[in-house]
């Protein structure tokens, strides 16, 4: 029941974020601004999915049950999900799941931001090992903790190059 209720929760964010993502991207391409790094964004959306997938099949076929440290684990993926809207709304138009970059655009700094340049990868690194040790399915946290470090080690660079050569982004955070 709880599993249910956590995926139902989890995946219905998931949704509503595409959909403000897609709002947010119209409203920056009518500013003049563009997606870069559109060809690693089928895979992560790839990636994404399959997390899904990989731990309820996981949970389900290997029978897992919650952890003696469930508590802490809700705990963080809670805190995770704090961080996550903080992220959002500190963000406001500029938050997307795709790298939409407006050219000239001051960068924001504030929030999260103020302390770490991309929270919101660190937010998603935390759910991604937080919800499968909810449930004790080490497989599914391994392999997308993994999986996950190999996107970013793609994604970062391309995002900071980017903002980095149409944005205030070096002035601020360097």
């Amino acid at each position: 029941m709880f599993l249910t209720i956590l995926m139902m929760i989890v995946i219905t964010q998931r949704l509503t974020e595409l959909l403000v993502a897609k709002e947010n991207e119209k409203w920056i391409v009518q500013q003049g601004g563009y997606e870069v790094g559109a060809s690693h964004y089928p895979l992560m959306i790839l990636l994404h999915s399959s997390f899904f997938i990989a731990f309820i099949i996981e949970v389900i076929l290997f029978e897992r049950t919650l952890s003696p440290l469930w508590g802490f684990f809700l705990i963080l993926f809670l805190l995770a999900q704090v961080g996550r809207f903080w992220c959002l709304f500190s963000l406001g138009k500029f938050w997307n799941t795709k790298i939409m970059i407006l050219p000239n655009a001051n960068v924001v700094k504030k929030g999260p931001y103020k302390f770490l340049r991309h929270p919101n990868y660190l937010i998603v690194a935390i759910e991604l090992i937080s919800i499968p040790l909810l449930f004790n399915a080490y497989f599914t946290a391994i392999t997308f903790t993994l999986l996950n470090i190999w996107m970013l080690s793609i994604r970062i660079p391309i995002e900071e190059n980017a903002l980095k050569e149409l944005t205030n982004y070096s002035d601020v955070f360097y």
